[in-house]
């Protein structure tokens, strides 16, 4: 867990007024069956595989998979310079993400993203400690951390998690 107790306070913050602006359906599917903020991020650990949607320019949905990282209550998640994906959340910095185990967690993202290191202009303040950490995950030369791999922080404004039995996710 990396969240500092103000992340943590931030994050709750978001999980408790997004399930209050659901639909009906989708609270009597959640509620009771949900995680709070700290539970979560000790459950977000390490690489996590995201489907990740975005949207082309003719307004149509894509879906990939991404390797995500759940870091200051916030995804990160990178990608080939030259993939479909970062030519869509450049050109439309908008996505939906989901992360899902089986039937025991389901956590569901939409907001906007951020590029974390971009070729030209400066890199988010704290790409520096960003990068450490995904180098220090992947290995320091698994990329040419520069010129082939861009990276996007996803700024929630609507999250929700679905967890039946944290027992099952913390066992």
């Amino acid at each position: 867990m990396r969240e500092t107790p103000q992340e943590l306070e931030e994050l709750q913050a978001l999980l408790d007024a997004s399930l209050s602006r659901s639909t009906s359906h989708l609270r009597s599917i959640v509620t009771e069956r949900t995680l709070d903020a700290e539970q979560l991020t000790r459950v977000l650990t390490g690489m996590c595989v995201l489907a990740l949607s975005t949207v082309t320019a003719k307004g149509e949905p894509r879906i990939s998979g991404a390797d995500g990282h759940f870091l200051h209550g916030r995804w990160v998640f990178g990608t080939a310079r030259g993939a479909a994906k970062a030519r869509h959340l450049a050109a439309r910095p908008v996505a939906s993400v989901a992360h899902m185990r089986g039937e025991d967690l389901g956590v569901f993202t939409h907001g906007t993203v951020e590029i974390l290191n971009p070729q030209d202009g400066e890199p988010a303040a704290d790409w520096p400690d960003l990068l450490a950490y995904l180098k220090d995950f992947y290995g320091e030369n698994a990329f040419d951390w520069d010129n082939d791999v861009v990276y996007f922080r996803l700024h929630p404004h609507w999250m929700t998690v679905f967890a039946p039995d944290l027992a099952k996710l913390t066992s």
